[in-house]
């Protein structure tokens, strides 16, 4: 008998458990309805979820208004952010009183973005207020989500759309898993960068489909442990390690992979670009292999006088050491005959530059050529264009 109800009570116990872990935080039950403003009963639910382990806040189907929030943690264990409807943003730039994210995630452990819906940052009025192209020091439009010191989470099932700024923004972030994350933004919207990781490790982006007006994925400063696999990018800038060397107290990068993606009518392929006349710093350990280019203007770059729009003076080199990287098994059409590219600094040439299996046809028929400068690859396999050796 006593066996029997030590059995039934670990039974309750572990039931009510898994009762508490399923709890549900419908943004309804605080008063959310379609078609109107969310952004008081989000943050109310998001608090009372945070304060329930194994949580999860719904954002049921319907389209909803929602204003600037940050959903702060530590929270009390896993919690699940369930979005199923589309939220909108206010298209207006003056409703964020210089805030420089739209939904912002902070300071959470075991977060799970998902549920299928959409983050719309109506950015069509935004864009046309950047003057970022023409003035270094613009005003910084908010981006659609930030993750801030967000650790061992997953992102998964979710798009982000029209952001006035980049889409997606990550600070200090460890372990985070992104799948099957849809970005969308028309070509000639600026400054919209689908993924931005800065001063990250262990994040891994798998299976995205990426469109927008700048890079696809861009890799900052202090990032460790990135791998971008079965990626589509386009329209688009490409996926760029950078730009590095344009502020004091830069992070190495190291540990970068990119594999098996596919890149479609982009600007540019797979790219590392630092500024010239940069502070002391380095990029090494960086790898792209098994992409498919298809009409690419630039499809394997790197470019250590990147200063677009001449906002810099470009008079002295890079300082930034670019080291161990390489290019295998790169395939495709370049919509320019330059298909391979390195311009590195004469200060600091590049070294362990790897090209290995490429084979890059010109898009208006005849031969690809490649370009290098202060550099000197080790070339093996399919070579072309030939190797600039």
């Amino acid at each position: 008998m006593g066996k029997n109800f030590s059995i039934a009570i670990v039974s309750l116990l572990l039931l009510l458990a898994s009762t508490n872990a399923g709890q549900v935080f419908d943004v309804k039950s605080y008063g959310a309805k379609p078609n109107g403003d969310i952004t008081q009963a989000l943050t109310q639910a998001w608090k009372a979820a945070c304060a329930v382990a194994g949580s999860k806040v719904v954002i049921s189907t319907g389209a909803y208004e929602l204003g600037s929030v940050t959903l702060l943690g530590p929270c009390k264990g896993a919690i699940e952010f369930n979005l199923q409807g589309t939220l909108q943003s206010p298209s207006d730039v003056e409703s964020f009183k210089d805030k420089d994210g739209w939904v912002v995630f902070e300071k959470i452990d075991s977060l799970t973005v998902s549920g299928g819906g959409v983050f719309d940052g109506k950015g069509q009025t935004a864009w046309q207020k950047n003057n970022c192209a023409k003035e270094s020091n613009c005003n910084k439009l908010p981006m659609n989500i930030r993750f801030n010191f967000i650790t061992n989470s997953i992102v998964q099932d979710i798009t982000s759309k029209d952001s006035k700024f980049f889409h997606i923004n990550l600070l200090e972030c460890r372990n985070l898993q992104f799948q099957h994350v849809t970005i969308t933004a028309p070509a000639d919207s600026p400054n919209t960068d689908g993924i931005h990781i800065g001063r990250s490790s262990q994040i891994n982006i798998t299976n995205a489909n990426i469109g927008t007006g700048d890079d696809c994925i861009s890799i900052g400063d202090g990032n460790h442990d990135i791998t971008i696999n079965q990626v589509t990018c386009g329209p688009g800038h490409g996926i760029s390690v950078g730009s590095l060397g344009k502020y004091e107290n830069e992070q190495p990068v190291s540990g970068i992979r990119v594999i098996g993606s596919t890149f479609i009518n982009t600007d540019n392929g797979v790219r590392i670009k630092t500024w010239p006349a940069s502070p002391v710093g380095t990029a090494s350990d960086m790898h792209f292999e098994n992409i498919t280019m298809k009409n690419v203007a630039n499809p394997i770059l790197i470019d250590q006088n990147y200063c677009p729009n001449k906002q810099c003076s470009n008079e002295s080199p890079s300082k930034v050491k670019i080291s161990n990287v390489s290019f295998k098994d790169i395939r495709g059409t370049s919509s320019t005959q330059e298909a391979v590219k390195f311009t590195c600094s004469k200060s600091v040439p590049c070294q362990q530059v790897v090209v290995a299996d490429i084979d890059l046809t010109y898009k208006e028929g005849g031969s690809t050529t490649s370009t290098c400068v202060n550099v000197q690859p080790t070339a093996s396999g399919k070579q072309n264009p030939p190797a600039c050796t």
